[in-house]
């Protein structure tokens, strides 16, 4: 069989590559960027132990301490109404692990480099146009120069993003994710909040002894925090969260722009798009990578025995054995930012009371904790 593209080598491209190595499917990866550029990452992740497992799978799960999630708060600033998921209560170690990207991409890419799966870093592929066979990707590195077109049976797309148009839907929210390291005066004993405010939701991620913040403000307001100094912002943080956990200082400060971008249909003629270029979502349910890791886990149990793995009938079902997950994750999260950032009369209430539900109903709590870990078919 001809090797099978996938273009990115950032974590869900390594991830995906060892996933097709695992069956025996040879592989071939295309990175825009140079070889050290993902290695580089700043990024903070939070992964699900639906997450884990995969990865652990693939053996690729890093060997250095990952900060466990074992508590969940849920909870409005302002109004009442909190609910706690907690690890025990689901029968698993952690509802979550805090690390940094930087660790997990090193051990994909020793893993990548153990099973000897060739990387092309620096090439640049668009797309072109596809036979009964094949799908031709044009090749050209960043020099300039090109190099032959590469014939595949299948493009496995892990870079790049959901462009508004026709069969796609694009919302910008108009806000922005605020992100920081914040040194914090008592221990957090691994528990993680999602506090709702007016502007906006407000996640504390334990990360080592201190908290990964992911702070969601309209773009005005996060513009003027990015320029102010560093007291200023923990102080505008602190009141934005309340009194609950006390921040000393923050580092690593940063922002990106928030939209929800979901292709409807993420295959094409002997195409997947994975990942961000099948889906961003904003940050409030923590979907993203562990979202795209199930994407790309179960393509590859759809494709393992085919005889073409981009035969149309193999790629229209995994489309709608994923659509399930896919648009319920969209949809929750999108429901939450939009329900919790409305400030009309009486939701506050309504959204208070929603929450004392999830306190009171552990059958209810138990359903949203498991898809939040293993996603809609809650699995294994």
């Amino acid at each position: 069989m001809a090797e099978i593209a996938i273009v990115g080598a950032g974590p869900l491209g390594l991830a995906t590559a060892l996933m097709l190595h695992r069956e025996g499917l040879p592989v071939r990866l295309f990175d825009a960027r140079p070889a050290n550029a993902p290695s580089s990452e700043a990024r903070v992740l939070a992964l699900s132990e639906g997450s884990r497992q995969i990865l652990d799978c693939l053996a690729a799960w890093p060997t250095t301490p990952t900060t466990p999630i074992t508590t969940i708060h849920v909870s409005q600033l302002g109004s009442f109404g909190s609910t706690v998921m907690r690890a025990s209560e689901e029968g698993v170690a952690a509802l979550g692990h805090v690390l940094p990207a930087t660790e997990l991409i090193q051990q994909l890419q020793a893993q990548v480099t153990d099973a000897a799966i060739p990387i092309e870093y620096e090439t640049l592929i668009a797309l072109g146009e596809a036979s009964q066979e094949t799908i031709r990707l044009q090749a050209k590195h960043r020099d300039g120069s090109t190099r032959d077109s590469v014939e595949t049976p299948l493009v496995l797309c892990c870079e790049g993003s959901v462009r508004a148009e026709r069969g796609a839907l694009v919302h910008d929210y108009q806000q922005h994710a605020l992100l920081c390291r914040a040194q914090i005066a008592d221990p957090h004993d691994n528990r993680a909040f999602e506090r709702f405010t007016p502007d906006g939701p407000l996640a504390l991620l334990p990360l080592g002894d201190d908290y990964a913040v992911v702070w969601t403000q309209p773009a005005v307001r996060a513009q003027a925090l990015l320029a102010a100094d560093d007291a200023d912002w923990l102080s505008a943080l602190q009141s934005a969260f309340g009194t609950q956990v006390r921040f000393t200082a923050i580092r690593d400060r940063a922002s990106y722009p928030l939209a929800l971008k979901l292709r409807l249909n993420p295959t094409a003629q002997r195409c997947v798009w994975l990942g961000n270029a099948a889906q961003t979502l904003h940050p409030v349910a923590g979907q993203g990578l562990n979202l795209a890791l199930r994407d790309a886990w179960e393509l590859v149990e759809a494709i393992r025995e085919a005889q073409d793995p981009g035969d149309a009938d193999v790629l229209a079902r995994y489309a709608r054995g994923r659509a399930l997950d896919r648009f319920a994750a969209a949809g929750f999260s999108d429901a939450l930012v939009r329900s919790f950032g409305s400030r009309l009369p009486g939701l506050a209430t309504a959204r208070g009371l929603g929450l004392a539900a999830l306190s009171a109903l552990p059958p209810l709590r138990h359903f949203l904790a498991r898809r939040m870990i293993f996603g809609a078919r809650a699995w294994p």
